[in-house]
Parts: C-alpha cells; structure tokens; sequence
C-alpha cells in the first residue's frame, strides 16, 4: 500500500491531539490527561473519502479496490522551550521534517477536568508557542548551513556567494519567530533550503478542537474567531473539529455513526473535512486506473504531466510511455461503460504534454 500524503499533528500537551488521531485512525494512541504520555510518534493510516473508486469498483467489478490514503503521525506534545530541551524537548520533530503538512491543533474549549499545560486556553498564544518553538528548530539548521557557506563564500566559491544571501533572509526571518513559509522564495532559493526540510516551509493547516456545544456555530465561540483571525493573517487555512465528537463516532458502527452526525446537523465526519483540507492545501488531485484485477486510486499534484502520472504506478512505465488513453470519471458515469464513451468519442489518447485532470481514468501505453 502505498501513502500518498503524510500529516504530522502538532500541538501542546492536552489540546485533544491524540484525541484526534484516536478517531482517525482507531489506532488507540493513549490519550491521558497528564503532558507527555504520547511519546513515541503514532502513526496511523486512514483512506482518503472519495466514492468515485467505489463507484468505478460497481462498474468493473475488480478482484481488489485500493483507495487512497493519508498517513497522519501524531506527535508528543510541544511545550514552550521544546528547543531548549523542555518537556520532551524537540526529539520529536524530525518526525515532522518528513511530512507533506503540519496539522496544528489548537485548544478553543474549556474544560474543568482537562488541565491546560499553560494555565489557561488562549490560542493565539498557544499558536504563537508552537510556532516560536517550530522556527528554533529550522533556525539551528539554517544556522549550521549559513556558518558552513559562508566560509565557503569568504573563500571566494561562486556558488556559496550565491547562496549565503537565501540563506540569511530565511534566518533572519526564523530569528523573528515568522515561519519560513511567509517568505516570498523563488524555485532556486527553495533549491538553497530544500535538503534542510524545514518544519515551517510545510503549509499549516489549523485544527480548532471545540466542544460538542459549538458544532452547530463555531463562530459563536470567541476562542474560534481570534485563532481563525490569526490563522488568516499568515495566510494558513483552518477549520473547526470536535475532536470528542470524532472519537465518538469513530467507535459507532457506519450506520450508527451516519445517524449520531445527522442529528448533530452533519453529513460527514470532520475528518473527511481535514482531509480534503489538506489535498486543497497541497494542490493534490487523484486519477485511477480500473480493470478486473484491481480498481485503484492515485494521488498526485495538480499539474503532474502524464508520464510522471505514469511513474507512480511504475518507474517502467514512465521510463517507457508511449501515450495515456484517458476517459473522465464523469463520463463513464453518465455513459455506464467503456464501449459507450469510446462510441461517443470520448475515450482520448494523449501524449507526454498531458496534464493529468482530476477524476481521470487512465491507461497508460508503454514499451520499455
């Protein structure tokens, strides 16, 4: 099986984290209400909602039906002075350099039998902890990757002198506690960082854990509005979850589950909601391919030309495309067969200069 997309979640101790996590995955990561019980990273891996591949399965009828999948890995909680070596220091967040995103789940309930590590819930401030926490960890990359090109530099090599000025912006920036994300970077300054995998490069996604009260109106709820005014003024979308409500759906049967949402005016699990958050972030769509043996999903970026398509299925395959014959999900739905769409000229052959469109059905022509 492979994961297409990898999350790592963030947070401070106690926010509903490995709530969370326990309700996408059913994975059971421990969830007591003491800091510091997550401590080796949980991963967990979850099938992305998208009903086209079953859809397609009815049509073809496959010996086997693969779903994509996100891979979500649940971090211990961060605490101010991570970097430092506080609480479980940042050990941990070499976990999330081989992410694809970061979910930060920020804390916007009060709860009497659950202890805030900080005193008190204020997500802004809880936001900016881990974010100050994040950018120490890139800075001390950054910092040993400046030293060693500015040496360089000193003695005249053109390449570093190139390089020595990315690499002071993005320090300068991280010093400030502003993620790295916010800089304007071109490709070839990304080219600078890039083997550094810097944890405030990933885009952001805000989880704002509420209580079962607020489902119906988060906007009701003040903690909601200002952490959401602070997600948008560094440009990271959010979105509200229930963290509790996740769990306990996730421990209903689907029946059971369609009927405890649907009187709490939902038609789906939040995390159906944070996945396609996270696809709309990151700019990825999913095509498939179909057959007797196996209807399948695959997830790549927006954008992807055909024969790099190709190559996620097989290296061979990219190395020796000849062209994609390609049918939209949609038309074969509306056609109900192969034989009806290419009746109807809609079955096209592309070449190496095709994008590939979501909710394609592809077949890839190769010769290696």
């Amino acid at each position: 099986m492979s994961t297409n997309l990898q999350i790592g979640i963030v947070g401070l101790p106690n926010v509903g984290k490995s709530t969370l996590f326990n309700a996408i995955t059913k994975a059971g990561a421990e969830a007591a209400n003491f800091p510091f019980c997550t401590i080796e990273p949980n991963v967990g891996i979850v099938e992305v909602p998208d009903h086209r591949i079953y859809d397609l399965a009815k049509m073809f009828n496959p010996k086997k039906i693969t779903p994509a999948f996100t891979r979500f890995v649940d971090i211990a909680g961060l605490v101010a002075g991570a970097s430092k070596g506080e609480g479980l220091g940042n050990q941990f967040l070499s976990h999330i350099r081989e992410t694809d995103a970061v979910a930060h789940v920020v804390r916007c309930f009060e709860s009497g039998d659950i202890t805030h590590v900080e005193g008190t819930v204020d997500p802004v401030r809880d936001m900016g902890i881990i974010n100050t926490e994040l950018c120490l960890a890139d800075l001390e990359s950054v910092e040993k990757k400046k030293t060693k090109v500015a040496k360089l530099a000193q003695a005249g090599i053109k390449e570093a002198k190139a390089e020595l000025p990315v690499l002071n912006k993005v320090f300068d920036t991280l010093q400030e506690g502003i993620p790295a994300r916010t800089l304007d970077l071109s490709e070839d300054d990304l080219a600078v960082i890039r083997e550094l995998n810097l944890i405030t490069l990933k885009p952001v996604l805000y989880v704002l854990n509420i209580s079962e009260d607020d489902i119906a109106d988060p906007m009701k709820n003040e903690y909601v509005k200002k952490a959401s005014e602070e997600a948008e003024k560094e440009g990271a979308k959010w979105i509200p979850i229930s963290a509790e409500i996740e769990e306990e759906v996730s421990e209903l049967d689907p029946e059971e589950a369609k009927m405890f949402l649907a009187d709490l005016g939902e038609d789906e699990p939040g995390v159906n909601h944070l996945i396609r958050a996270a696809y709309s972030m990151l700019g990825l769509i999913n095509f498939f391919t179909v057959g007797p043996d196996e209807c399948r999903a695959w997830t790549v970026r927006a954008g992807t030309k055909a024969p790099k398509a190709a190559g996620k299925i097989h290296s061979d395959i990219e190395r020796g495309f000849i062209r994609a014959e390609i049918v939209s999900y949609n038309d074969l739905m509306w056609y109900g067969s192969y034989a009806n769409v290419r009746e109807k000229g809609l079955l096209r052959v592309e070449g190496k200069d095709y994008i590939i469109q979501d909710g394609d059905v592809a077949y890839f022509r190769f010769n290696v």
